[in-house]
């Protein structure tokens, strides 16, 4: 049961441009967020939760759990017993108010549906259960909050679990797999009286279970939802409108509008958007599982989006609609690509834009899902949204089963940003640093203090999200040759601010460094030198400030391949490679070039390109790769593989330079300076837009496809160019990185 918000006039979402750019300032929570991402202390329990419903500032939780336990304590510690319910306050986390058991005779009953009637004055539940707390009922029962006591006049006979509940003054609507009440046949959705629980003549026809119950806001109809097919005979598939008097059909929803293999597990009305929202789940590949729009005045869809990963639970705050899945794929609107679940969600009511609110929980138990429900309860002036689920870790801490956020106060500072300090020439140090997270904010402020002062030299703003942090550049002019300078940075939301970033130091050189000064003069739009102490930022040196992310903690501090202070990072072949924040449309005219050092015998991808950024690609080419016998090859893939050779084993343990270039004169291969092989006629590679990636990725189907698709080495020096480099520009780079 949801409970309709009070609405403030609709407020705007400026778009704003990933990076380091001149912006209003930063705001605790970007508008119009009005949750914030700090989860607070809440009670837990060591199963599932179902369902949720609120009044009086409690909330009640029902589920498929047999204790609870404070917040902080350990699965089997501090528990206290709770049959498959408990009542919170809203607003401190803790027990309180009524406390219920909800029990069968085989043991294995459940809570799935709770709501309260118009007047706050009782709560319905529903289920399977055959008792409450002694009183025998039979999977819905009334409970009065007054005195937590459970009715013994409204005792319908239900036969099938009840899995969704909305309460008027005067009846109770239900459904689930609901199969007869007392005794009358009834086709998974029906209703009682909301005084004696007797039998109401509404009864739609549905053939498959109801999972979903929404009244519109005159009440005079019922929208529902699940994994149906037909509603009093006529095809609608899991959606439909019915007249809350007669159970007649309104609206259908033909099988197709909904996906064949997906069904609707929660709706939401919003009277001030005039709008009802639908979560969706999908099984199998390329289904719908995102959330859906839709108007109440025609019921007709107003958007949807096509986020995949299965929608559960819905809720409106103001003009946002906050949701509870595993979502892990929101490319198709424009959004993060197949990558790790995100299970909590925020998007606009007017255009389905997603929102900076980003707090997580993991998949948890059981169905690995996540969240199931979510509920708000305003309390002293603030809002909480409680989230309830199958989880058992939020925001990265142990929490299982519940979790709650406020709307305020903000709490969380942005992550710690991590930094790099470069000078490679006179004149100038670069100060990099990847953009810090914030969970309910994008757009922050940064600050660069230099030898210890406490005033900043340099504020900037930029924007990031989970899936995009890009890498802002402070240059520093006013530095003299031979000097060394130290610098930190931090990040603010306007309200909370991370803490200093670690010292980052360089020295200023009196000439310039020959061989990165060249890769930049050559015109490197992408120019990774492994230089980091630790961390997972690796810093662009190139102004395009695409800067990598890497994976699985490669070694760093290892001796790089050029003289003086150069560092690079070692690969252990199995799981470690190194991707780009950003990502790229398909390279058609380009050069890539790095450095390795290897005694591998197990092969493995050294720099290519893929479509997915975190994981292993489904599209993936433009790549050179090593053989088991320490051969390179660099292929495209055009329809078919196209590759090119150089024989030689390079596994020998020593430093080693690998050039690949394509443009309109086909392929060609560049080891250690030299031209070693190329196909003129092969100026095509495969469509797609992706991320360059170093140190691994997949190579299946290519041709001596090595044992391992991650490379166990040392690498340095990863450039990417816009254009085919000249045979004179890969010799002087050769010549300058080997010049000692």
């Amino acid at each position: 049961m949801h409970r309709w918000p009070v609405f403030t006039a609709a407020l705007a979402l400026a778009a704003a441009a990933l990076g380091a750019v001149g912006s209003p300032q930063a705001t605790a929570l970007q508008a119009p967020v009005g949750i914030t991402a700090d989860n607070l202390p809440t009670y837990q329990t060591n199963g599932v939760v179902w369902a949720m419903a609120q009044a009086g500032g409690k909330v009640f939780a029902g589920g498929t759990f047999s204790t609870i336990r404070p917040p902080g304590a350990a699965a089997g510690t501090s528990e206290t017993p709770a049959a498959n319910f408990a009542s919170f306050d809203a607003a401190t986390g803790a027990p309180s108010g009524c406390q219920l058991s909800f029990t069968v005779g085989s043991n294995n009953a459940t809570v799935r549906a709770l709501a309260v009637s118009p007047d706050g004055k009782t709560l319905y539940a529903g289920g399977f259960f055959g008792s409450v707390s002694g009183t025998g009922v039979s999977s819905l029962a009334a409970i009065d909050l007054a005195t937590c006591t459970v009715s013994t006049t409204f005792r319908p006979a239900v036969s099938g679990t009840v899995r969704t509940i909305v309460a008027t003054d005067d009846a109770v609507y239900f459904g689930g797999d609901v199969t007869s009440v007392g005794g009358t046949t009834r086709h998974r959705y029906a209703a009682v009286s909301a005084t004696d629980g007797s039998l109401l003549p509404w009864a739609p026809d549905v053939d498959l279970p109801g999972r979903a119950l929404a009244l519109t806001p005159n009440g005079q109809d019922a929208i529902l939802g699940g994994d149906f097919n037909t509603v009093d005979g006529t095809d609608s598939h899991s959606l439909a409108v019915v007249d809350t008097s007669t159970g007649a059909l309104v609206k259908a929803y033909p099988n197709g509008f909904i996906d064949p293999n997906s069904v609707t597990k929660d709706i939401v009305v919003d009277p001030a958007s005039n709008s009802f929202y639908t979560a969706n789940e999908g099984t199998g590949g390329g289904v719908f599982d995102g959330r859906i729009r839709f108007s109440l005045t025609d019921f007709n869809q107003v958007w949807r989006d096509n986020c995949l990963g299965a929608t559960q639970a819905l809720e409106v705050y103001n003009t946002v609609l906050y949701s509870g899945s595993h979502a892990h794929d929101c490319s198709s609107m424009g959004e993060f690509p197949n990558g790790v679940r995100k299970h909590l969600l925020a998007e606009g009511v007017d255009d389905a834009k997603l929102l900076p609110w980003f707090p997580d929980t993991n998949d948890g138990i059981g169905e690995q899902i996540g969240p199931r429900v979510m509920a708000l309860s305003n309390t002293g002036g603030t809002e909480y949204l409680w989230t309830g689920g199958e989880f058992t870790t939020v925001n990265g801490a142990a929490q299982q089963g519940l979790t709650r956020f406020a709307s305020a106060p903000d709490t969380g500072a942005p992550s710690l940003p991590q930094t790099s300090v470069t000078s490679i020439a006179p004149g100038a140090v670069q100060v990099r640093w990847q953009s810090s997270l914030d969970l309910d904010d994008s757009l922050l402020t940064y600050r660069v203090y230099r030898n210890g002062s406490t005033t900043p030299i340099y504020t900037t703003t930029g924007t990031s999200l989970p899936w995009i942090r890009p890498q802002i550049t402070f240059t520093d002019t006013d530095v003299t040759p031979g000097v060394k300078y130290t610098y930190r940075v931090s990040a603010s939301d306007g309200t909370n601010t991370s803490a200093l970033s670690p010292n980052a130091s360089a020295t200023v050189p009196a000439s310039a460094e020959a061989y990165p000064a060249q890769v930049l003069a050559d015109g490197a739009t992408l120019y990774w030198r492994y230089d980091a102490a630790s961390g997972s930022y690796n810093a662009d040196t190139s102004p395009s400030d695409d800067s990598g992310v890497s994976v699985g903690g490669p070694t760093h501090g290892v001796t790089g391949v050029l003289p003086g202070s150069s560092k690079a990072y070692t690969y252990n072949g199995t799981s470690q490679f190194t991707y780009s924040d950003r990502q790229h449309p398909q390279p058609t005219s380009y050069s890539i070039e790095t450095w390795f050092r290897t005694t591998t015998t197990s092969g493995g991808m050294i720099m290519g390109f893929g479509n997915l950024p975190a994981q292993t690609s489904t599209l993936y080419d433009k790549h050179v790769y090593m053989t088991d016998s320490g051969q390179l090859i660099f292929g495209v893939y055009t329809g078919s593989t196209q590759t090119v050779t150089y024989p030689t084993p390079l596994n020998d343990g020593q430093w080693h330079q690998v050039v690949a270039t394509q443009g309109a004169g086909g392929i060609k291969l560049y080891v250690d300076g030299v031209l070693r092989a190329s196909k003129p006629f092969v100026t095509q590679n495969e469509a797609y837009p992706g991320y360059w990636k170093v140190g691994g990725d997949n190579l299946n189907g290519w041709p001596s496809v090595p044992s391992s698709m991650y490379f166990a080495g040392t690498i340095d020096e990863s450039a990417v160019y816009p254009s085919v480099l000249t045979a004179a520009q890969i010799a002087n780079h050769y010549a300058l990185g080997t010049a000692g």
